[in-house]
C-alpha cells in the first residue's frame, strides 16, 4: 500500500513535519534531499515553504512541479532521530 500523506507543516529550514493516513508522524529534514535542476530553486528557504499536499497523490508538492515519492517520505520519517 502506497502511504498517503494527510497533514504537513513546515518547521524550520528544510525540515517539515508529516502525518500519515496510518498515523505514523515525524519530522523529514529534505536539505541534502534537494538534487538536480527541478529541486534547485528549492534550496530557497522561501520557495521550499511553498509546498502542498498533492490532491491526488498525497504526497509533498510544489508549484514548479517537483514532488517526491510518498514512500521516500514515509522511509526518511520512520529513522530514528
Amino acid at each position: 500500500m502506497i502511504p498517503k500523506i494527510v497533514e504537513a507543516h513546515f518547521r524550520h529550514d528544510y525540515t517539515i513535519f508529516i502525518r500519515f493516513s496510518d498515523g505514523t508522524e515525524g519530522e523529514v529534514d529534505l536539505e541534502n534531499e534537494l538534487h538536480g535542476e527541478l529541486f534547485e530553486s528549492l534550496r530557497d528557504v522561501t520557495v521550499f515553504q511553498t509546498f502542498a499536499i498533492h490532491p491526488e497523490f498525497y504526497t509533498l508538492c510544489w508549484p514548479n512541479g517537483a514532488d517526491l515519492a510518498p514512500e521516500f517520505l514515509y522511509e526518511k520519517v520512520q529513522i530514528p532521530a
